[in-house]
């Protein structure tokens, strides 16, 4: 099959669902312009996908906003640096259950059967081409190069969100789901000791712009153990850094990753009917194993001559001399010409600028559970404590119409609701109770309205004659 044969399967397909069918949610009327029902924050994977949730159940006052230029939303053409995904390349995703929308559909109509089962992961270029494809083929309304700044609440159930835009500067909507990924709930983490010690131009955690060509032949270290250190070790290598250390503060690498088994268990689809106690367990677990780099990452990395691993080696003190940097360690004091932070981030709603008038109204888990003194995490407590649906909820009864309307479809979700929108494993779960809360909501607000249509219906849909059949007593 062709991709021009595919784009008509997948145009078949939508169309036996009844894809693009009358939208049922009643318009709201306001003096500022127009009100969209939904609008979604980011346009990469999970931003595409919840339009098309949207849309399949018949919501399309609905619109999408990404900060980046077209064709270059989330990470993959921007700061990721590894060679393919991590997730198996068999699990399913964003296509939400058409088989005509799988990346499998997409690479076989291109590439063929053979070749897809050659590959063993899926590279990442191809996967942003993947979703280039599948925004063009369902024609979901995203705008780019609209950084929101501030979501300001109006009044319940409605609010006005301020943009960085020339030519409109601020939107209205009923609904706002935040689907902006892995720094989304929070932001990236670069130690203190390092920000303030160290001239910017020593040092670049692993989500900024890197400029390689000026470290050809220079020695560089990274901080962390994690997939994205050993990516960034063998995306430096090979652009002729010498050599690429990578410290490590335990002492054994890990070598569990607990998403494998979750993705067998029934965890990853039934995590949100957990009890708090476990729900909170299950996630110390989680963050107590972290997830190792694939075999096939680590391998890249560390076939290069000039790649140096360091266990049991936290950095106890970073210092600047001679324009580089020196790192300390248990075991000794190490100069660079650059380092690379790969610590991950950090999840606190306090965080976010766009939050700024809500956050105070959020519910977090140190809020609403007290885990005991073994697995109390501080991190956790930050988390979000959302509905099952990715909803915020209110510590007060004063802030619950701030809330009402909007969502966490990121990281910040993964103490609620588990990997259902930090993972392609989770997303196919995860998208289908997003857009039942989203449509719940919607539904109620208009719950009067929609009620009285019914009881006033008086359109006839039986209109025989009864006059030749009917029997006179």
């Amino acid at each position: 099959m062709s991709l021009e044969a595919l784009n008509k399967q997948v145009k078949k397909d939508l169309s036996y669902l009844a894809f693009g069918g009358t939208n049922w949610v009643r318009p709201v009327q306001h003096p500022d312009g127009h009100v969209y029902d939904v609008v979604i924050i980011g346009g990469g994977q999970s931003g595409l996908a919840a339009a098309f949730g949207l849309m399949r159940e018949r919501m399309s006052n609905i619109l999408v906003l990404d900060e980046n230029p077209e064709g270059y939303e989330g990470p993959w053409e921007t700061y990721a640096r590894m060679v393919t995904l991590r997730t198996p390349k068999h699990l399913t995703s964003i296509d939400l259950g058409i088989p005509s929308l799988t990346f499998r559909s997409w690479w076989e109509a291109q590439f063929g059967t053979k070749s897809w089962e050659a590959i063993d992961k899926i590279p990442r270029g191809d996967w942003m081409n993947y979703l280039r494809w599948y925004r063009e083929i369902l024609g979901l309304p995203v705008r780019n190069e609209v950084k929101l700044h501030l979501i300001e609440p109006l009044e319940k159930n409605l609010y006005r969100l301020h943009l960085d835009r020339h030519s409109e500067k601020t939107l209205l909507a009923r609904k706002v789901i935040l689907a902006t990924g892995i720094q989304g709930g929070g932001e990236w983490h670069v130690p203190s000791f390092i920000s303030e010690k160290l001239p910017a131009h020593l040092y670049a955690h692993t989500s900024k712009p890197i400029d390689f060509t000026a470290l050809k032949g220079k020695k560089v270290a990274i901080l962390g153990g994690g997939a994205s250190a050993f990516d960034n070790a063998h995306f430096a290598l090979s652009k002729g850094v010498s050599q690429a250390h990578v410290f490590v503060r335990r002492k054994e690498m890990p070598r569990i990753n607990p998403i494998r088994q979750m993705e067998g268990s029934g965890l990853i689809e039934r995590f949100q009917v957990l009890p708090d106690e476990d729900k909170y367990q299950v996630m110390s677990h989680f963050f107590k194993h972290n997830q190792p780099p694939t075999n096939d990452t680590f391998g890249r990395a560390s076939s290069w001559p000039g790649f140096k691993l360091h266990l049991g080696s936290p950095w106890l003190d970073v210092e600047a001399a001679n324009d580089r940097a020196v790192v300390t360690t248990p075991h000794g004091k190490f100069t660079f010409d650059f380092l690379i932070v790969s610590t991950g981030l950090v999840t606190n709603p306090s965080l976010r600028p766009e939050l700024k008038l809500v956050e105070n109204h959020i519910l977090r888990w140190g809020d609403q559970y007290k885990a005991p003194d073994g697995i109390a995490n501080p991190m956790i407590d930050a988390h979000p404590y959302l509905s099952p649906g990715f909803a915020f909820q209110s510590r007060n009864e004063e802030g619950k119409d701030h809330l009402e309307g909007l969502f966490a479809f990121n990281y910040s979700a993964l103490i609620s609701c588990g990997i259902l929108a930090s993972a392609l494993s989770g997303m196919r779960f995860g998208i289908p109770k997003l857009v039942t809360e989203v449509a719940n909501q919607l539904f109620l607000d208009n719950r009067q309205e929609i009620l009285e249509d019914y009881y006033n219906y008086k359109e006839q849909e039986f209109i025989a004659d009864l006059t030749a059949s009917q029997e006179l007593a």
